[in-house]
């Protein structure tokens, strides 16, 4: 339990001054240029930027400055691959004077491993990868899938064609990987199938729709069948041959087809859905991938698409769609033009009062990092590692502490911070299973637990930062800061943290924790920004 006055609580009290939250500042507020955002006006680079800027011309909303090289090179990394940059990559793109430098980091990580394992573990939540109830996948499903999904990504699979196997594919669910799709479903009947197809690939919820309607694309999965193995837990998803009869269904655009005998419906629906003209297709991923990147879709929900639901830039959605139509499916050259936009790279700190700023994304949304990548930062901030577990093992599964948590393949491989920082369930697939949303529990935790505190107390990178300084105090400080904020300290800062390490009786490796234990529960770490 922390003290009133123990160290910890009174540096934290001295920081809440200089270390604000960017986001924090409202317009006619002063900031600090270089800290949190550049002094550049914000200036179309590209076609998502003239689109937005024509937009919130038209609603007389002044957009933000571009972010600082500080917050953008944390900012990216977080949203790119779920990590933060070492402190000596921190400091050499801060030195680093070209004014690609951004666009050169950009490319850079969309190339490295953890590319595929962060944005593998997005696309397992939105396919429900989970051994346990209620999905039942059971562990060996689980591994397979993964790891197709992860190969998928690392091999840059035309998003077309990953759908196909996906909507496509027989076989048994341990050796065919991509049938698991028809496996994490909560249901075998076409209706449920339906609509996690239409959930997935067009963000389309199918309850909603009329019944006459949804009945004719729930025909298209009528015939998937499934069928058990003598080896435990393996099961067969395949085309049930037995109807002989043709099959009529109807298109979610409203065009009836007529399945013959031997033709595989799921083909059929395929072909209808991955084609270049398709109104839903290419729509729905790069609404997804804009919303994961930028804390909201252009329609919004993401997974909620409708016409009563319109995009708040329509004309910046068409275009993004023909872009991938054009780039022949390929997902990272969407990544590319939205992470090289301006609109992206804008700071958080809003230029005007308008209450549609946010949702016309005038500024740069700040929201909480993710379970997954928040504590697989404290691991690497304090060099410990994490446990693992999960509540039903069946059969037992062991998870190495080494790995990190935006690698865990099985959604029922958990952990309690992991639940308290709202992980998703994996359950339905929808957007809203995770919850970024803070709570007193998650700050109680952060300030008050002695999971946390054992990691700082034991932590040989701490322990190297405060041999490597020898003894002086401003280069202790600066390499923390730089460590957990991507940043070097103001003077403010500075001044503040030298004046605590100079308390009687403090010694250097002490001051040093209060110092991280102090950083790492701002806001400024806590969430994007």
């Amino acid at each position: 339990m922390l003290r009133k006055n123990s160290p910890t609580v009174v540096l934290l009290q001295i920081l809440a001054i200089c270390v604000p939250l960017c986001a924090q500042h409202r317009p006619g507020h002063t900031t600090r240029f270089g800290q949190f955002e550049s002094n550049a006006k914000y200036t179309a680079r590209n076609a998502i930027d003239t689109r937005v800027m024509s937009t919130l011309r038209k609603q007389g909303i002044e957009p933000a400055n571009l972010c600082s090289d500080g917050v953008f090179i944390r900012r990216v990394y977080l949203d790119v691959i779920g990590t933060l940059p070492e402190p000596q990559v921190v400091r050499k793109f801060l030195q680093d004077s070209s004014p690609r430098k951004r666009a050169v980091l950009i490319h850079a990580l969309l190339k490295r491993d953890e590319f595929a394992d962060y944005w593998s573990l997005k696309w397992c939540d939105l396919l429900r990868v989970k051994a346990e109830f209620p999905i039942n996948l059971w562990p060996n499903a689980v591994q397979a899938y993964h790891r197709w999904i992860h190969d998928c990504l690392v091999e840059n699979m035309p998003y077309d064609r990953f759908a196909r196997e996906l909507l496509t594919s027989s076989g048994s669910n341990f050796r065919v990987p991509q049938v698991n799709f028809y496996r994490a479903i909560q249901g075998r009947e076409p209706s449920a199938i339906a609509g996690a197809v239409a959930l997935t690939f067009m963000g389309v919820r199918l309850e909603e729709w009329p019944e006459s309607r949804r009945s004719g694309m729930e025909a298209f999965f009528s015939r998937v069948a499934y069928k058990n193995t003598a080896e435990w837990k393996e099961e067969i998803v395949y085309l049930n041959s037995a109807k002989t009869e043709p099959l009529n269904a109807v298109l979610p655009n409203g065009v009836a087809v007529q399945i013959q005998p031997g033709k595989e419906p799921r083909e059929v629906f395929a072909d209808w859905l991955t084609a270049p003209e398709n109104p839903w297709f290419a729509r729905n991923i790069v609404n997804r991938i804009w919303a994961w990147l930028l804390g909201r879709g252009i329609i919004h929900e993401p997974d909620d698409i409708r016409p009563d639901n319109p995009a708040v830039h329509p004309q910046l959605l068409t275009y993004l769609e023909k872009e991938l139509v054009k780039a022949n499916y390929d997902l990272r050259h969407i990544y590319r033009l939205i992470l090289n936009s301006r609109t992206y790279q804008q700071s958080s700190i809003p230029r005007s009062d308008h209450p549609d700023a946010e949702a016309l994304f005038a500024y740069y949304p700040v929201r909480q990092l993710d379970a997954e990548v928040l504590v697989d930062a404290l691991c690497w901030i304090s060099g410990t590692r994490e446990s693992y577990s999960s509540a039903i093992p069946e059969p037992f599964t062991f998870i190495p502490e080494e790995n990190r948590s935006i690698k865990l393949a099985d959604g029922s491989i958990t952990s309690q911070f992991l639940e308290m920082f709202g992980r998703p369930a994996r359950d339905t697939g929808l957007e809203s299973e995770r919850n970024n949303q803070p709570t007193d529990a998650q700050r109680l935790h952060l300030l008050n637990s002695t999971h946390v505190q054992n990691k700082i107390e034991r932590s040989w990178r701490l322990r190297g930062l405060v041999n490597t300084a020898k003894g002086n105090r401003r280069t202790l400080v600066s390499t923390i800061y730089v460590t957990i904020l991507s940043r070097y300290p103001t003077q403010d800062e500075l001044a503040a943290a030298q004046k605590y390490f100079q308390t009687k009786g403090m010694n250097l490796r002490q001051a040093a924790n209060d110092l991280v234990w102090a950083l790492i529960n701002t806001k400024e770490f806590l969430y994007r920004h």
